[in-house]
């Protein structure tokens, strides 16, 4: 009997002061759930990619970016260079544990990437791309694809990468011209290599799915990657030398005083 009673009461029905009744126990909808980790996660991702590129919309930054390549191709194209050069030395330094003196990864090495980038790189490559790009412009076909990319390869890649060695041993020091060809004589074919493998993989990407006016960024990102990597893993390999070779000085036998400079045939 108590049963029923409760039943009924659950039903009885009251006014909200303004004539509409109202179920008790049922004054609105239900709270929506809480809402899951992984969907606060996407969530947060999504908005943090908004925010970096605007939604890649016609205000946003890439939007904005090649509207500074239509309007000053050469100036965006000199600071885009000389800032990822710049960004490149000081990674690759600290990828590789390549300190200064002072313990800094910010060595002089990073001014003159920059200086390099803005002012020799960025130029040539500027120069190399137009005439790529004005050779085959209209040239749609797969022959015509694949020849710009045996172009690209045999004559466009051979010129920056000598001009690279040429400027990263000037950098580094060398001041002859034996100093700078023995060095783009050791670095050349390594380098090449990295060029031949990576360079029709990113062209043909290019050509299957970006408009010309993205090419500039969308390679300069490619340098900067494959950059990075070749700077970093040179500066291990010489770390690892200059490892070695203190290790052999002091397996020599020779005391520290007959080691330093002016004594012990030094």
């Amino acid at each position: 009997m108590s049963q029923v009673k409760f039943e009924r009461r659950e039903d009885i029905r009251y006014s909200d002061g303004g004539g509409r009744p109202q179920a008790r126990g049922r004054s609105g909808p239900p709270p929506p759930p809480p809402q899951a980790p992984q969907q606060q996660k996407e969530g947060f991702a999504h908005e943090v990619g908004e925010a970096l590129t605007k939604g890649a919309g016609p205000n946003g930054y890439l939007a904005w970016y090649l509207k500074k390549l239509q309007e000053d191709p050469l100036r965006t194209k000199m600071v885009t260079s000389g800032s990822l050069a710049a960004l490149q030395e000081f990674l690759a330094s600290w990828i590789a544990k390549d300190r200064n003196k002072h313990g800094h990864y910010f060595t002089t090495r990073v001014p003159k990437m920059a200086v390099y980038g803005a002012f020799v790189s960025a130029p040539l490559g500027h120069v190399m791309i137009s005439l790529l790009q004005r050779l085959f412009a209209g040239r749609t076909s797969l022959k015509s694809k694949i020849l710009q990319i045996i172009v690209s390869n045999l004559i466009v890649s051979p010129i920056q990468n000598a001009v690279y060695l040429t400027s990263m041993a000037i950098i580094a020091g060398a001041r002859t011209f034996h100093q700078i060809r023995a060095t783009v004589r050791a670095g050349f074919m390594p380098v090449m290599k990295v060029s031949w493998i990576t360079s029709p993989i990113a062209l043909a990407f290019a050509q299957a799915f970006l408009p010309q006016e993205t090419w500039v960024p969308f390679f300069n990102f490619i340098s900067f990657v494959i950059g990075t990597y070749i700077n970093a893993h040179t500066k291990k390999k010489r770390l690892q030398a200059l490892r070695r070779k203190y290790q052999e000085g002091r397996n020599d036998g020779r005391s520290e005083y007959d080691r330093r400079p002016g004594a012990g045939g030094y």
